[in-house]
């Protein structure tokens, strides 16, 4: 039977296809068209964004994109194998579906999104973290995103919206949550995918707030972020010593103990740190 788009299920696109999810690209298809069409609206009203998405695979989210009224997709598929399947989606919303083959780490989506723009993606597990890193940590802020809602292993999810002194409390934590409102929305389980991977999804939504929380260098504050969690479970004036010899005094100025460990330290004490060393 055919989906309210006109398009054959996802199963008989992939079996037409002959679309494997290959475990060396991250791929696991999610297949179920009301979750994709879940995961859309998560996004929030898409009518009149530009949206972009990373890892289509055949295109199930993508055609729940565009029901849900964005404006445009620009869809980054790295596996050619998928591009025939895409191409059906493209001819069946002419003009509002551009694919790129391509590898989302090398290129620029503002050479083909205009703003407002919105990320929503079944990230690829092998780039998902990196890729997020990059969006949080752009050369100015605001950033050319106005949202992102990803889909990631839960346990990368619960790392994105953890709370000072919680086990998943880390750098991603800081990055996000130092920029951006960030809630988990959705878990899906693994039976949802094709295959099945061996660990529970999440999805998230971070909306980019206009200006950071706290004052403080970006570049200073995620290196000293990077050096604090590198080494958790050492107190601050040992894992930070790279920065300094007097970084136990900078630690003291910036309202901080020496002997706290990073997971202890609010995101406000972490930008308050960041503005001591830049101080120099």
């Amino acid at each position: 039977m055919s989906a309210p788009d006109g398009l054959p299920p996802l199963r008989e696109v992939i079996a037409a296809h002959g679309l494997r999810a290959r475990k060396s690209m991250g791929q696991n298809f999610l297949l179920d068209l009301n979750l994709t069409a879940k995961i859309a609206r998560m996004a929030g009203d898409l009518t009149g964004c530009d949206v972009l998405e990373v890892g289509p695979g055949p295109g199930g989210l993508t055609r729940g994109l565009l029901a849900e009224g964005a404006r445009r997709v620009l869809a980054v598929e790295k596996d050619a194998r998928c591009l025939p399947a895409l191409a059906e989606v493209a001819a069946a919303w002419p003009g509002r579906l551009e694919v790129l083959n391509a590898d989302a780490l090398d290129i620029d989506p503002l050479a083909h999104l205009l703003p407002p723009v919105r990320v929503v993606a079944n990230l690829p597990y092998n780039i998902g973290t990196e890729l997020l890193v990059r969006w949080l940590t752009p050369p100015v802020w605001p950033p050319f995103w106005e949202s992102l809602t990803l889909m990631f292993q839960k346990e990368v999810a619960q790392r994105i919206v953890a709370r000072p002194g919680s086990k998943a409390y880390g750098r991603l934590a800081v990055l996000a949550q130092w920029r951006c409102e960030a809630r988990l929305v959705m878990e899906l389980p693994p039976e949802a995918f094709t295959p099945p991977p061996k660990v529970r999804s999440a999805v998230v939504h971070l909306r980019a707030l206009p200006a950071p929380l706290f004052a403080a260098p970006p570049e200073v504050l995620s290196r000293l972020v990077a050096l604090a969690f590198n080494q958790r479970r050492k107190m601050l004036r040992s894992a930070l010593r790279g920065l300094g010899p007097d970084i136990e005094e900078r630690i003291a100025a910036a309202g901080l103990r020496p002997t706290d460990r990073a997971e202890q330290v609010p995101i406000e004490g972490f930008c308050a740190l960041a503005r001591e060393v830049a101080r120099g």
